[in-house]
């Protein structure tokens, strides 16, 4: 039974310290760190701030962050936000799968004049890696997270992983 304990402790804390290694080596290649990161514990800590969720909506509809608004991120449209929010020193977490998408989308939100934008690190990947609820589009817990594709789905290692909800004739109307 110990040998049992000690075999699974390993591949948890295994899985989570390669998981975090591999995103953080895919945000230093892909990222240009012009949108200053929060983690998942600071912004669970936080009340009152907008979620933002720059994924295709199929993505979205699999499963989201609590209270989060899908904003996509190729046909993102900064009117959206500035007819929503006007003070420009809201709270705004942007995320993504693990935070590149999201980058993108948060340096409109600054170049827009908003003040206070951060972008998730780790995305919902690390969200959900960490053990943290998603929500499916009726707002119904799940396990399931979209992996976005078998390449990047190996950062996520705490979910059921989603590779397609949709024909690709549907997949087109979301874009």
């Amino acid at each position: 039974m110990r040998l049992t304990f000690q075999i699974l402790f390993f591949y948890f804390f295994s899985v989570g310290v390669f998981s975090q290694k591999s995103i953080d080596n895919t945000l230093e290649k892909f990222n240009r760190n012009t949108v200053a990161y929060i983690s998942v514990d600071e912004l669970k800590s936080l009340k009152n701030v907008v979620l933002l969720d720059t994924r295709k909506k199929e993505e979205y509809e699999v499963s989201h962050i609590e209270s989060a608004v899908w904003v996509g991120h190729k046909k993102f449209k900064i009117e959206q936000i500035q007819n929503k929010f006007q003070d420009k020193d809201t709270p705004i977490i942007v995320y993504c799968s693990i935070g590149v998408r999201s980058e993108n989308v948060g340096e409109k939100l600054l170049k827009a004049g908003y003040s206070n934008v951060r972008n998730l690190y780790g995305g919902i990947f690390e969200w959900k890696n960490k053990g943290n609820p998603v929500f499916d589009n009726k707002n119904n817990q799940t396990e399931k997270v979209h992996a976005f594709s078998k390449h990047w789905g190996k950062l996520l290692t705490n979910a059921e992983k989603i590779y397609s909800t949709k024909s690709k004739n549907l997949e087109e109307n979301f874009r």
